[in-house]
């Protein structure tokens, strides 16, 4: 059975929209991936200390990319990620004839613009989502997209240093919670498969959406901020699973930046003013599930880092930080949407059962 993307399609517009940054030619990239290497272990070691979270899979490796680099990984990302929809679709599309081979291919056209334009932004990225997939080689990497780097540190004057270390803590991380909370990934990628197994397999519905998209793209505008192709296929039965997510991700964005904070306080006298410039480049995302936490349509009904954040204070301004460690103990505990804005709700049902001895915090 065919697949009902041309994956070949998607690489070749992701490479033409992405285009090549002229940071990518700069002697400066020499010396990024000695930075990474030396940075991303550091890195590991501050988070590790900061919130007990021992990585089960070994060090960290980093792996410094440029875009079209980026877009490959990616690529293999996408497809894990949208298998459970693109099997349904494979049933409905028809494997031979000129209509066929025209709905695959500006199926793929779609899906490259989407992550060629998103190529041109990305910073850092943790990817859990090719595990299955690859070989040893290229799974558990954490990712930067050298230009992309270069050219926000030249625009800015960023010190290099301090914003290599600050943009790795934030990975590192998240690698520290899919890999150190034994349970969360195959629960985070259940509830992925779960949301996607529920959408609508209409294969011109389908398109419709991936045209929209590429639209919003050509204008200048990120689509994936405003409801996610998913939020543009999904059914109303798909809405609390959409919220379990919405609230483990928030959750987990918020630990990010929390963590990032306390882990890099004293080393990156800069990270203010990194935060800020970050915060105002909004399409910027350098969480371990950026390309889900956008596709599912996340971004257009809660701001996942400063909600996120606003939990975890609360939470530990009414119990600490074993208070917290509450929420690492099992799927059940995760904060859904409506506590992660009304962080009573959680704190309410977790302060009468506290996490057992040995539970990794924050």
């Amino acid at each position: 059975m065919s697949e009902p993307i041309a994956w070949d399609t998607a690489a070749k517009v992701a490479a033409r929209v992405g285009g090549r940054d002229p940071f990518a030619d700069s002697y400066h990239a020499d010396s990024l991936a000695a930075d990474f290497d030396e940075l991303t272990a550091e890195a590991e070691a501050l988070v590790t200390k900061t919130t007990g979270l021992v990585p089960a899979a070994g060090p960290a490796r980093a792996r410094v990319t440029d875009r079209a680099g980026w877009v490959q990984a990616n690529l293999a990302s996408f497809r894990r990620l949208l298998r459970p929809l693109t099997e349904k679709l494979a049933e409905k599309v028809p494997e031979r004839g000129p209509g066929a081979v025209v709905t695959r291919n500006v199926a793929g056209a779609e899906v490259g613009a989407m992550l060629g334009w998103m190529s041109t932004r990305v910073l850092g990225q943790y990817d859990l989502l090719i595990v299955e997939e690859e070989d040893a080689d290229e799974q558990d990497l954490v990712y930067y997209v050298g230009p992309n780097v270069l050219a926000l540190e030249k625009r800015y004057g960023f010190p290099p240093r301090e914003f290599r270390l600050w943009l790795a803590l934030h990975e590192v991380t998240h690698r520290a919670q899919f890999t150190g909370i034994p349970w969360l990934r195959g629960h985070f990628l259940g509830l992925v498969d779960e949301s996607l197994s529920g959408v609508d397999t209409d294969p011109k519905r389908f398109l419709v959406a991936l045209r929209k998209a590429a639209d919003e793209v050509r204008a200048g505008r990120n689509p994936l901020e405003e409801g996610g192709l998913v939020a543009l296929l999904a059914s109303d039965d798909q809405r609390e699973t959409l919220g379990r997510i919405g609230g483990m991700m928030s959750l987990l964005e918020g630990h990010g930046d929390v963590t990032m904070d306390r882990a890099g306080a004293h080393l990156i006298p800069s990270a203010e003013r990194f935060s800020n410039v970050l915060r105002a480049r909004r399409a910027q995302r350098s969480g371990p599930a950026k390309l889900l936490q956008q596709l599912i349509g996340l971004e257009a009904k809660i701001n996942q880092y400063a909600q996120g954040e606003a939990f975890i204070e609360a939470v530990e301004a009414a119990g600490g930080m074993e208070l917290l460690e509450q929420a690492w103990v099992g799927p059940e505990w995760l904060p859904s949407i409506a506590e992660i804005r009304d962080p009573a709700q959680w704190i309410d049902r977790a302060s009468a059962a506290r996490a057992p001895a040995g539970v990794p915090g924050v």
